[in-house]
């Protein structure tokens, strides 16, 4: 069976423009204050994208930062990621769980985006699933746009924080009914939500990792990681954590 064609590269210029403040990164840092860390031991974390045409060139960033989630968790005790992505005429893909960044960014360059609406709501109802199954830590969302009913939305988000699966939210842009439904999906799970673009690369990165590392080993894991790496991220993450 042939394999998709990778996702073609595009200029930086097509990622839309403007810079998320650090006031906005550490708003987001200290939404997660409130999560309570799972033990040390290897973290569940699923991945999902939207792959809808316009996704392109964030999912080229996804594809280049994502091996940093698994080099940050590596001295906690690992981390398996589930990519999940939708796209086209209700397309809605979940990968195998992996537990290395080669095998993530495989699964990730055999993807191609394509035309169609955002399928936000089969993301949180088969994170729900899985995690009935065998316990997910964080869910992470990668995303530009919303074209459902929030309201479904809210209850599905509600029913990930009853079971302890937050959902951490990165908008790219600032498209405002897509930041009011992230918003509040993420105070209901209780994760966190932050906006990104280009120029945030750097701070995605850093929130990212901070985030695998957190749900992997908690707040021993998380210290440790910020006192060696220096990272500002982790550090902010601490001092809010109190």
């Amino acid at each position: 069976m042939t394999e998709p064609k990778a996702p073609a590269k595009r200029d930086r210029g097509e990622v839309a423009p403007g810079r998320s403040a650090r006031a906005e990164v550490d708003a987001f840092l200290k939404d997660v204050r409130g999560l309570q860390p799972v033990g040390s031991g290897r973290g569940r974390l699923i991945f999902a994208m939207d792959a809808t045409m316009s996704r392109q060139p964030s999912w080229d960033l996804a594809l280049e930062l994502q091996a940093d989630m698994f080099k940050a968790v590596k001295a906690v005790g690992g981390l398996d990621v589930q990519l999940v992505y939708f796209r086209g005429f209700k397309e809605c893909q979940a990968s195998k769980w992996v537990g290395d960044p080669e095998a993530l960014a495989r699964l990730m360059r055999r993807v191609s985006c394509a035309g169609g609406f955002t399928q936000i709501g089969k993301v949180l109802s088969h994170a729900r699933r899985e995690s009935q199954a065998s316990k997910v830590n964080a869910l992470v969302y990668v995303g530009d746009c919303m074209e459902e009913d929030v309201d479904r939305l809210a209850n599905l988000a509600g029913e990930l924080g009853l079971i302890g699966v937050p959902v951490f939210l990165f908008q790219e842009g600032r498209e405002p009914k897509a930041e009011r439904a992230f918003r509040e999906i993420a105070r209901l799970s209780r994760g966190a939500y932050s906006p990104f673009d280009a120029g945030s690369a750097k701070q995605l990165r850093e929130l990212l990792a901070a985030v695998a590392v957190y749900a992997t080993g908690g707040r021993k894991a998380l210290k440790n990681f910020s006192d060696e790496t220096k990272s500002g991220a982790a550090l902010r993450l601490l001092e809010q954590l109190g």
